[in-house]
């Protein structure tokens, strides 16, 4: 078996933390200090290399050596840290300088150090704190006896020490930083031997080794011979005298370079992912462009034989085919991209089309059922953020659609002027006169933990003191995560400042023409293309940030930066006021359903294009009806007396 497969089923053997019953319970946190034999043996074999050993030699700090001792011991498969090597090294060293101490006096080096070998070959190589070491062999012989040097004699060592304690000291206090707790215990250095069973302590024992009397020993304690004064030592390392001000301002360039590298490679993937997006977009188009072709063909053919059909009985209005959706109209039109496909919904990207077919189904799916363990609020808590003296009706009508598509309360924070206005106008609604009031975006920041999605704009106006209220609330709610659909003067405080919301992915903005001629000229600095409406809806989103985006007008184009869906939903030719704030309200009901409803309901859609469809098409069908009743008188209080029974039709039948 391989070195690098038998490492990976050593260390598996023992977990970090966990001692043996029949082993000292040592002083782990992790599993840092336990080697076993092949680690312990394969940690030498790379710390015995020359490269290692005379960058260690150098004057330099060590830690980048033991770092590449670590990197060299992660390939053979053992995964340890320059900290974990170094005190290992350390403490094998320890060993080997007591096992040769050992070893002159009663021969027991190997059960001290059972590495003595090979300790003593790096070593000897090296160059330890009394020059090369001595052979085993050498000393197992019995020293030669030399006469004491004429002079006072230096004091024995004591038993169990190394003969220059000093310069051993300082070798390994050289190895950096300061010793772990855990040097005081030897480190478990393998299982196939008896010895490694036996956790050896690396510091002096308290009591003398006994020396066994040899035929060149007259006396035990023979006085040692100090080393002579010439004998050069190894230098100490040299340390940075940087001060603390230099080093913070080295760092803080460095973090400076640092982050203009980052932000250049951002610049340039993005870059790369635009260009990547405009070819696939490009072949889209191209592949829409041939669709239409085949599909202009295969009208005209079927318009060629209508004509020499007999005329069938016209259907009614509201059973409208399968093959009546279709616009064919634009088929045979000039092929200038894009081509839509037009059903009660269209999609700008073919490989979303079959996602889509059934984009009614995916609303239903999100729509939460009643039942009778639900409690009050659980079905949508919403809040109106609007109404000044000028404009009571707006925040009235987006707050009572609201109650109608099935939110459960529905809150209303305007001005003073407006309060009474608005309550007489329903029983139902939950008004606040707080919008005017200096701590205003304190009082309903006070509400925001209990709504479940904000509606900022209808009937607002353009007062400073109701616009900066009304950017203090966007704040809130974008740190709460709450969903944001924004209309009416809503959207001229974005359009003035559009970082307010650019980038917020949980806010849904609802402009008409206008409204979205202004956004688009804020943000892109050209004026909208009256031919690409597809284009100029996807390219503003993208530009937001990727927010959700429905232009309101003959038919609602809704885009998140990714697909435009077309809602052609059949409405009327009226046009009255407060057909904007139905939809914004009842938007803030489906788009806190969608929210809450999960990927799985969705399809893996978006779930604000999910609920922006479902609203789209719900305030299309409330105009659809109530123009059947009322015709040219119909107003905007006349659809909402429709959205319950336009509700029921589209999405519980």
């Amino acid at each position: 078996m391989s070195l690098p497969a038998l490492a990976r089923r050593g260390p598996a053997r023992r977990c970090a933390g966990v001692s043996d019953p029949g082993r000292p319970r040592m002083i782990t946190n992790t599993r840092g200090f336990l080697w076993s034999d092949l680690e312990t043996r394969a940690l030498l074999e790379i710390w015995g290399e020359a490269d290692v050993q005379s960058a260690l030699d150098g004057n330099f700090r060590n830690s980048h050596v033991y770092r590449d001792v670590a990197c060299r011991l992660a390939e053979l498969g053992f995964e340890r840290t320059p900290e974990q090597c170094r005190i290992r090294i350390k403490g094998l060293k320890r060993q080997y300088y007591q096992a040769r101490d050992g070893l002159k006096k009663n021969g027991h080096a190997r059960k001290i150090c059972k590495y003595y070998d090979e300790m003593d070959r790096i070593l000897s190589c090296r160059g330890g704190p009394e020059g090369a070491p001595e052979p085993l062999a050498a000393l197992a012989a019995p020293p030669e006896v030399v006469p004491p040097p004429a002079g006072p004699l230096p004091a024995p060592p004591t038993p169990g020490t190394p003969h220059n304690s000093r310069e051993l000291d300082a070798e390994l206090d050289e190895e950096a930083g300061p010793e772990s707790p855990r040097d005081n215990f030897t480190e478990d250095s393998g299982e196939c031997s008896s010895y490694a069973d036996h956790p050896i302590k690396v510091e002096c024992p308290s009591f003398a080794i006994p020396v066994p009397p040899g035929d060149g020993f007259k006396e035990v304690n023979a006085p040692t011979i100090t080393p002579p004064l010439s004998q050069p030592k190894r230098s100490k390392k040299r340390h940075t005298n940087l001060t603390l001000d230099k080093m913070m301002e080295k760092f803080l360039q460095q973090s400076m370079d640092t982050d203009e590298k980052f932000y250049r490679f951002e610049e340039q993937r993005l870059k790369i992912e635009d260009k990547r997006r405009e070819a696939e977009h490009a072949r889209e188009l191209q592949m829409l462009q041939m669709l239409g072709q085949m599909l202009a063909g295969i009208s005209s053919t079927v318009s060629q034989r209508s004509q020499s059909i007999p005329t069938s009985p016209p259907r009614r209005a509201n059973h409208r085919s399968y093959a009546d959706n279709f616009n064919y109209n634009a088929m045979t039109a000039a092929l200038s991209p894009p081509i839509v496909i037009e059903r009660s919904f269209s999609l700008h990207r073919t490989h979303s089309l079959k996602d889509m077919e059934n984009i009614f189904q995916l609303v239903r799916n999100v729509i939460p059922p009643l039942t009778g363990k639900k409690h009050k609020g659980q079905d949508g808590r919403i809040g109106i953020v609007g109404g000044c003296r000028e404009y009571t009706g707006a925040p009235y009508f987006a707050a009572i659609t609201a109650l109608k598509v099935g939110a459960d309360l529905s809150h209303v924070f305007c001005t003073k002027d407006a309060a009474t206005v608005i309550k007489s106008y329903s029983p139902e609604l939950i008004v606040h006169p707080v919008l005017d009031s200096p701590n205003a975006v304190h009082e309903v920041e006070k509400w925001l933990p209990r709504l479940h999605s904000v509606v900022i704009g209808p009937g607002l106006g353009r007062d400073e003191v109701l616009l900066e209220n009304a950017k203090g609330i966007i704040e809130k709610s974008k740190v709460k995560g709450i969903p944001i659909i924004i209309d009416a003067d809503g959207l001229w405080l974005i359009s003035q400042q559009p970082s307010l919301i650019q980038g917020y992915q949980r806010a849904i903005l609802t402009p008409n023409y206008m409204e979205f001629s202004r956004l688009y000229e804020a943000m892109l600095r050209d004026p909208v293309d009256s031919s690409d409406h597809h284009g100029c809806v996807l390219r503003l989103s993208q530009a937001m940030g990727n927010l959700t985006v429905v232009q309101k007008g003959e038919r609602d184009l809704i885009s998140d930066g990714e697909k435009v869906l077309v809602c052609s939903h059949e409405g009327s030719s009226r046009r009255c006021g407060g057909q904007g704030d139905l939809l914004s309200g009842s938007l803030g009901v489906l788009a806190h359903w969608a929210f809450i409803a999960g990927a799985e309901k969705t399809n893996g859609q978006n779930p604000f294009l999910v609920a922006a469809f479902g609203a789209c098409s719900l305030t299309r069908q409330s105009n659809h009806q109530a123009f059947q009743k009322f015709g040219r008188s119909m107003t905007a209080s006349d659809m909402v007396s429709e959205v319950g029974t336009a509700f029921s039709k589209l999405y519980e039948t």
